[in-house]
């Protein structure tokens, strides 16, 4: 009972072939198959039995259209190439396979406006959002919380859920390290102007140069690549500084590069701290010490908590957010200040 294509072979049975076969409406079927108490005994038997005969496998659009639910999550990432969020994706995957979603990973390209637009273009295509690292502004983001069931990572906006992961508290704990080794003429590195977590790791690093009586320099912005690590570290090297926090391990280890074809020593000459503990960071050259965060428990918890605001039965008590901890992992690309200060 295959319906078949001109060339003879058989087609995928669609809903409405398994009404004509059955001789009802295709609302009938619809019900038949995805809410059978609706229906009477008879009539579900019939159409359930043709439905078999034809092997009719109901779509994931028929099942949409039927129940307003996609059983899709959208996963928005700045850069898909950044290794920061393959951790990211890994856990988001992981834990919607579990619940019996699939995952639509979209590349936003740093770009507030593409994030915009995709999550509107695709609106029909997904049931709710992950957003990683947007870079949106508060009031847009804000705004599309109202509309569109979604959660945040590493954004702290009000009305919006969101995954925090404490990189503040993590910067605190390089400032430390850096002092302890003699450090008083310290930079960071910025990332995007349009990254909320930049801003608050600049802050963090202002808070903790205080308590020491330290006035930190700032470089930059740079692109969050290892491209821009180039530019960094020429101006670290003008800006005669002893050692640089990095706004994330991809410009650090950049800088690494390029202070090695400068002659720059790390750690003699200037210590060097990255964010994130990517993979790589522990086998470059040095060696980075950098901020170490549960990157995939972040996916894995955004997906709970999305999960629970979309009414899914599996997902656990809903909540607004979470905070994940964050610390330092000393490695070589820091060490003690030297005693006659940097080398040119």
């Amino acid at each position: 009972m295959r319906p078949r294509v001109d060339d003879g072979a058989p087609r995928p049975a669609t809903l409405s072939d398994v009404a004509a076969a059955a001789g009802v409406a295709i609302s009938t079927v619809s019900r038949a198959l995805s809410n059978p108490a609706r229906v009477n005994a008879a009539t579900r038997e019939r159409i359930q039995k043709v439905a078999a005969e034809m092997h009719y496998v109901p779509s994931d659009s028929a099942r949409a259209l039927t129940s307003g639910k996609t059983k899709t999550v959208a996963v928005l990432v700045s850069d898909v190439t950044n290794p920061f969020y393959f951790d990211i994706i890994r856990g988001t995957q992981q834990q919607l396979r579990a619940a019996g979603y699939t995952q639509l990973l979209v590349d936003t390209e740093e770009s507030d406006e593409l994030e915009d637009g995709m999550l509107h273009r695709l609106r029909r295509s997904y049931d709710g959002a992950i957003l990683a690292a947007s870079r949106l502004s508060e009031r847009r983001l804000t705004a599309l919380s109202a509309e569109i069931p979604l959660v945040a990572i590493n954004r702290q906006t009000p009305g919006v859920p969101t995954v925090f992961i404490d990189t503040p508290n993590g910067i605190d704990q390089a400032v430390e390290h850096l002092v302890s080794l003699g450090h008083t003429r310290i930079a960071y590195a910025a990332g995007p102007e349009t990254s909320w977590p930049n801003e608050g790791r600049w802050r963090a690093l202002q808070r903790a140069a205080k308590r020491h009586g330290i006035v930190p320099g700032r470089i930059g912005p740079f692109a969050p690549r290892r491209s821009a690590g180039a530019a960094a570290a020429d101006a670290a090297v003008n800006a005669g500084i002893t050692a640089c926090i990095a706004f994330n391990d991809l410009l650090a280890i950049g800088m690494l590069q390029r202070l090695r074809q400068r002659g720059v020593r790390v750690p003699d000459d200037i210590s060097i701290v990255g964010c994130d503990d990517i993979f790589g960071a522990d086998f470059c050259n040095p060696p980075l010490t950098t901020l170490t965060a549960p990157i995939e428990q972040a996916g894995r918890t955004a997906v709970s908590i999305l999960l629970a605001r979309l009414g899914d039965p599996t997902a656990p008590v809903p909540r607004r957010g979470a905070t994940l901890p964050t610390h330092l992992t000393i490695r070589s690309s820091t060490g003690p200040k030297a005693a006659n200060g940097r080398h040119p």
